[in-house]
């Protein structure tokens, strides 16, 4: 293959896994902007409808390894595929759900696990898979960068939509659009076979998942990015309770998360440049002193208008920046071969420090009045993360194939 063609495929292999991340993410991150509707249609109460996005937060972390054990043996084309109708489906059946359970079975089972199942392991690995080792770092920032920019495009899309055709026909339209990555399926399809050296095949899963458990670097990884979920969960879902707190205006709200998800498009691009250049496990250090840093500041700073959209925009930065490093680190430990396993798991650990972080903030919230101590804990988290991915050993360790008798 020529070397023009062989960038083209690159390009090919980066827009389907960049564009199923936009339209998934995009999709789920819309939903927010259709609680309240909901909220009048069924007269459930915020409450219980919130359960039901809290619910899908914790499935999208615990679909992702078993959708990454999946997609190691029987390939990810055929998990990304069911990923996608999933969420396609689940979207699309919501605005009939008059029930908490419905509410659940649709966005938290079928919305978020379809989600999941198209997520960042799956895609993640696959793309490793598919790309010179050279060109991992920058690819999985594009990668990651792609959830970011289908967040930015498809939020003030759903609004639009909102206002022109109602609440139920718009969330059925942001569901159908979903169907749009389908064809990214075939183009990411392949298994762990692929990976395996000649007269080798990868060793099972469970084999896999134990080897890497008893692995220190692995686990000051997971534990790193357990604070990473913990940070993104409460921004996501509190940023607008602490800036109306500080007696700003709510449109200042509007503008910080916009300001998180345009700045996360650079810090995950960034990242994956810098990924060629210096030691993964220093990039991350590097990125939770840098949030430890920015929240002190913003505790101690005046609450202005400009200095909320600093910070978010430093936040934003780091917001997701840490993933290319670390799937790069589980590539790194043990290759592709059982990739979208490993750092499924990486990313349920994510996800339980999301939940926390969501639950934890209301929970403080409406105990003392302030989200003080929550920021406190958050410091004190990345303090801790910063350090823990220090000692680890940044080389290949396992071999997770055995050769064929």
């Amino acid at each position: 293959m020529s070397s023009n063609n062989k960038r083209a495929m690159l390009w090919v292999v980066l827009l389907a896994a960049a564009g199923t991340f936009a339209l998934t993410m995009g999709t789920r991150q819309t939903m927010g902007l259709f609680l309240s509707p909901l909220n009048t249609s069924t007269g459930l109460g915020l409450g219980s409808i919130s359960l039901a996005f809290a619910f899908g937060q914790l499935w999208w972390g615990l679909t992702q390894p078993f959708a990454g054990a999946v997609a190691d043996r029987i390939g990810a084309g055929r998990v990304l595929l069911t990923g996608a109708l999933l969420v396609a489906l689940g979207t699309v059946i919501t605005p009939y759900m008059t029930s908490t359970a419905g509410l659940i079975f649709a966005i938290g089972v079928l919305s978020a696990g379809g989600a999941g199942m198209a997520g960042p392991s799956v895609l993640m690995a696959a793309t490793a898979r598919l790309i010179p080792i050279e060109k991992r770092g920058m690819a999985t920032g594009i990668v990651n960068a792609g959830g970011s920019f289908g967040q930015f495009l498809m939020a003030p899309l759903a609004a639009a939509l909102i206002a022109g055709m109602g609440w139920a026909s718009a969330m059925q339209v942001m569901g159908l659009l979903v169907l749009l990555c389908l064809p990214a399926a075939f183009v990411l399809k392949g298994n762990s076979l692929q990976s395996a050296p000649a007269g080798h095949q990868p060793v099972g899963t469970r084999e896999a998942i134990r080897t890497a458990l008893r692995n220190p670097g692995y686990l000051m990884l997971g534990a790193g990015f357990f604070v990473c979920g913990f940070h993104v969960a409460f921004l996501a879902t509190h940023l607008p309770g602490v800036i109306a707190s500080c007696g700003l205006p709510v449109q200042v709200g509007g503008w910080a998360l916009a300001m998180i998800g345009l700045f996360n498009i650079v810090g995950s691009l960034s990242m994956g440049w810098a990924i060629g250049r210096w030691r993964m496990k220093s990039l991350l250090s590097l990125t939770y002193a840098v949030r430890a840093v920015a929240v002190l500041v913003f505790l101690l700073a005046p609450k202005t208008e400009a200095v909320v959209l600093v910070f978010a925009a430093v936040m934003g930065f780091t917001f997701l920046s840490t993933v290319p490093p670390t799937a790069g680190l589980v590539a790194k430990f043990f290759g592709t071969a059982n990739m979208a396993t490993l750092f499924g798991i990486v990313m349920l650990s994510h996800q339980v420090g999301g939940f926390l972080g969501a639950w934890l903030g209301g929970k403080v919230f409406e105990i003392t009045g302030a989200y003080d101590w929550v920021w406190y804990i958050d410091i004190v988290l990345a303090v801790g993360a910063a350090l823990i991915n220090l000692p680890i050993r940044e080389a290949k360790v396992v071999r997770m194939t055995r050769a064929v008798a």
